[in-house]
């Protein structure tokens, strides 16, 4: 089975008139992909669109060998990465093995993910855990000179030298990164790190799919030949032109057009704990794709029923400004039953024989009812199970239905001119050579609001 689009708890708020009438617009959209349209801004980045079956294949013969090296020789992999550079691959790791993947990981090296921060705290306690064990390093960077992985690199090559020396290192430092430009590669180059490349077109936040992504994975143990093959089928199913049939184009046209109704939040949901770094991904693709030019839906997550106690009063009853998308599953990765208990002191009886997933789905059926008739629209994806197959589907059918949205929103789903505004003051206050009259300035103002 494959994942399906549910529109059925959208009635009342939108119907299938109004997804005819968006119709034409929404295959304008899905023709600037599919088309390279003339004029369609990002075209440049359209490489992911192929991505599961024109991959470079002898780069994936190395990643898996790669990946079986590791395994073989590391106790921890450290992954150094911010943004798309580690997110997808975190995401995946959870979502297939277990969102605890360092405590139950018996046959495969514990995965640190750092440098997506800037905390002494965090660097120091991963840097702690490799001191005293076998490690090895995937560095991800397309420039090598992002600031948050950079400084992390710096200080996990340092480490690195030490406990095995320059050679050593070399053989325990994997390097993703631009085929031939950049920092990293010609420290790659001059070192003999092995190197993956960042193909050129496709976006941080579209590359899970790429050696950004897959290394981490196949470290892990997933299955990324299930993963790509799952991916390639969501490629030819939703290569439908029309686009009523083609769910990934339905879904970019209901976002579109309940965002024109006032509902500018979109609430990304699971009920399950090992979706939760899914949800950061769908975060930063949707985020940064449409946040811009003073429009775009906001992209919010939570895990239900744990969430239900903390933001569930505010989906039921706060300003009507939102929509649920709700991710679930036929079937779990695990399954318990609730026996009988003698005393029933806990009152649970009522439950005996039944399984987990049982009260899970009915805790699902009972909040959706209940937010549908608060006035909160509820779209649902609904997956077999959370397998790497699967995965493989649901990252594809969110990459094209973000790229479709955002062209109907008509913004450039593939820039993100407005995470270099920080960066800029960064630098200057930390006093980077060429931003000395911008130092001055923030400073000054600094001062003033201070």
């Amino acid at each position: 089975m494959s994942i399906r689009l549910n529109c059925r708890y959208l009635n009342g708020f939108l119907n299938e008139e109004a997804l005819r009438q968006a119709a034409d617009e929404t295959a304008r959209a899905q023709s600037m992909l599919f088309e390279n349209s003339a004029g369609a801004p990002g075209s440049d980045y359209h490489g992911w669109l192929t991505l599961p079956e024109d991959y470079d294949k002898e780069e994936f013969a190395r990643i898996k060998q790669a990946a079986a090296k590791i395994v073989s020789d590391s106790r921890v992999l450290v992954v150094i990465g911010i943004g798309g550079s580690y997110l997808g691959a975190r995401a995946a790791i959870e979502f297939v093995r277990s969102k605890n993947y360092n405590v139950t990981a018996t046959d495969t090296p514990k995965i640190f993910f750092v440098g997506n921060s800037i905390s002494p705290c965090e660097l120091s306690e991963v840097l702690s855990v490799c001191e005293n064990t076998d490690f090895s390093v995937n560095v991800i960077s397309k420039s090598g000179t992002t600031t948050e992985p950079a400084i992390a690199f710096r200080f996990f090559r340092a480490l690195l030298e030490k406990k095995y020396g320059k050679e050593g290192a070399a053989g325990r430092i994997y390097v993703t990164t631009d085929r031939t430009r950049g920092t990293l590669k010609q420290l790659s180059l001059r070192e003999g790190y092995e190197t993956f490349v960042v193909p050129d077109g496709v976006g941080g936040r579209y590359s899970v799919l790429t050696a950004v992504g897959l290394l981490p994975i196949a470290a892990a143990g997933i299955d990324i030949d299930a993963l790509m093959a799952g991916a390639g089928e969501a490629m030819r199913r939703y290569a439908d032109r029309d686009v009523l049939k083609n769910d990934c184009c339905r879904y970019a046209a209901i976002r579109n057009l309940l965002y024109r109704q006032g509902k500018s939040v979109e609430m990304i949901v699971s009920y399950e704990p090992d979706f939760t770094m899914m949800n950061e991904w769908f975060k930063q693709l949707f985020g940064e794709s449409e946040g811009k030019d003073g429009k775009g839906i906001f992209p919010a997550s939570a895990i239900y029923s744990t969430d239900l106690h903390s933001l569930g009063q505010y989906v039921q009853e706060g300003v009507r400004l939102m929509f649920e998308t709700v991710v679930c599953f036929d079937r779990p990765k695990r399954d318990l039953r609730v026996e009988m208990d003698a005393e029933n002191a806990d009152g649970l009886n009522y439950l005996a024989g039944r399984d987990m997933s049982y009260v899970n789905r009915r805790a699902f059926e009972g909040t959706v009812l209940a937010h549908t008739d608060g006035g909160v629209p509820n779209i649902l994806i609904e997956c077999p199970q959370m397998g790497a197959f699967t995965l493989g589907e649901l990252i594809y059918f969110f990459e094209m239905s973000c790229a479709v949205s955002g062209y109907m929103l008509g913004v450039n789903p593939f820039n993100q001119p407005g995470v270099e505004s920080y960066k800029r003051n960064m630098f200057a206050l930390l006093g980077k050579p060429g931003y000395e009259e911008l130092a001055r300035e923030l400073k000054k103002r600094l001062a003033n609001e201070g």
